[in-house]
């Protein structure tokens, strides 16, 4: 798997600066108030630094945003880099300056100039998540990666902080690597094999496999896959950090690893771009690898049901009737309406097993979502006010996109079923509520819920202040937060 490039804090050495022959990173806000390297450097510049940081070019750049300056006459540095940041910064910006600097991240050694800048880890963390790259299928010799450094003031204070930061950048390299995979490597074998491998972190994991999911009567689910040549499986994986007889939170994701659409087959323009469906699933498993990483004092458990929606001769074909594991039967009127099938059964699941304080899914699951909200914002649905207002709040507080959505019983009418209990979807007017509100039939009475939508934020077009174009990581930093400050034991 791909891993975040790692950065060694160092005590401030003021006299390395002149003599760094690789590329060197300063924060300043203006020529005014330099910190001691930006004026060790503007001297040996001859004052260069002070008229680049006054010139029109730096004062239009946003907080965050940097300013090459190459081959800087007086230094042995091959670029130096000049990132727009106050000494007050917030937490957003100080990631993005580290995202500007971690985007440039290339064979030559990095020196950053933090000091004794109060947000010294957040900008680490910002420079460790810009700095992905998905090479695994590009042949020839990758360019190797130089050295990081950070110099800061108290470089113990700054590394203790900054490790929690790491296990979550670990997570959302792991869940991005999941997405970007294609779907010949990324079968639903080898995705389940990943997930077994992080037994090695501490991680209980269980691979159930078709056989078991029919005793179990996951006939929604295992309807799913009947076309492929790859076998249907749900992974259970549990982090038991909490107290032992404590409930545990759940989280569940839909881990489609292709989605032609079935029967109802999609239009082959951007068909390609159906490796990502396992998005859901991917999240899940970032949030526990992460957990594990930094040894979270919480119980929580992550299922994912890995299929794949293939049309064959053996596929479900719509008006099809298939019956879930609750017992409800759901009539199929598109098949590429799989998501919340393969959702409906291990829902269920997990709240006969697991009896979860509170469960939350995340799916790519409709198109509707992005008509509604564009690529900013995932959808929320929920039946819990707590549960979501606190998702909410961690989603803000980590700086990704999240909006809440309507529900309500009026939803229902749409999904009413001539022959069967329910259909599986309710018209192209309201999509994005009615899929929530089928999945919300597999929720057991009282038990706080969410939905995610992450079919808009999973993967995108183009860069992002912490991304490069391509698979997100979305949901990993919201939902890491959310086990820390609701469910984790201080």
């Amino acid at each position: 798997m791909t891993h975040p490039a790692p950065i060694r804090f160092a005590q401030t050495d003021l006299d390395r600066l002149t003599s760094h022959p690789g590329r060197i990173a300063v924060l300043a806000d203006g020529p005014e108030a330099l910190s001691p390297a930006a004026r060790k450097l503007d001297r040996a510049m001859k004052g260069a630094l002070s008229r680049a940081l006054g010139s029109e070019a730096f004062g239009k750049l946003k907080a965050g945003d940097a300013l090459d300056l190459a081959f800087p006459a007086g230094l042995a540095a091959e670029s130096l880099q000049l990132v727009r940041l106050a000494k007050r910064a917030d937490v957003a910006a100080a990631r993005k300056a580290g995202g500007a600097i971690g985007r440039g991240l290339a064979s030559a050694d990095l020196l950053v100039m933090a000091e004794n800048h109060a947000r010294a880890a957040e900008i680490s963390f910002g420079l460790a998540m810009r700095a992905y790259e998905f090479t695994p299928h590009k042949t020839g010799a990758q360019p190797v990666r130089g050295a990081v450094e950070m110099m800061v003031a108290n470089p113990e204070a700054v590394a203790a902080e900054a490790a929690p930061m790491a296990a979550v950048a670990e997570g959302v390299f792991f869940t991005r690597d999941l997405v970007n995979e294609p779907a010949n490597v990324l079968t639903t074998d080898d995705f389940a094999a990943r997930l077994a491998a992080m037994q090695e972190l501490g991680l209980e994991v269980e691979i159930l496999e078709e056989a078991e999911l029919a005793k179990l009567g996951m006939g929604a689910l295992l309807g799913v896959g009947l076309g492929s040549e790859s076998p249907s499986k749900v992974v259970v994986m549990q982090w038991k950090g909490g107290a032992k007889d404590e409930a545990p939170f759940a989280l569940i994701g839909k881990g489609v690893v292709f989605d032609t659409g079935g029967i109802s087959i999609k239009p082959a323009g951007g068909m390609e771009e159906m490796t990502m469906d396992m998005g859901g699933a991917g999240v899940v498993a970032g949030v526990m690898r992460t957990l594990a990483l930094r040894k979270a004092k919480a119980n929580v458990v992550g299922l994912v049901g890995l299929v794949e929606n293939m049309p064959d001769g053996k596929a479900q074909r719509p008006g099809d009737v298939v019956k879930s594991m609750k017992g409800d039967t759901i009539e199929v009127i598109n098949t590429d309406a799989e998501g919340r099938l393969v959702l409906a059964d291990v829902l269920w699941y997990a709240q006969e097993r697991f009896k979860p304080a509170g469960m939350i899914n995340l799916a790519t699951l409709t198109g509707a979502i992005i008509i509604a909200l564009g690529h900013e914002n995932t959808g929320v649905f929920s039946n819990d006010d707590d549960l979501c207002n606190a998702f909410l709040k961690a989603a803000g507080a980590e700086g990704e996109g999240a909006w809440r959505m309507p529900m309500g019983e009026a939803y229902d009418a749409k999904l009413k079923s001539r022959i069967a209990d329910m259909m599986n979807v309710g018209g192209r007017d309201g999509g994005a509520i009615t899929a929530a509100q089928f999945l919300q039939r597999f929720v057991k009475e009282g038990m706080p819920w969410c939905h995610l939508d992450i079919a808009g934020t999973a993967l995108l077009k183009s860069d992002t202040a912490l991304a490069p174009k391509g698979a997100t990581g979305w949901g990993v930093m919201a939902l890491n937060r959310l086990i820390r400050d609701k469910f984790e034991q201080k």
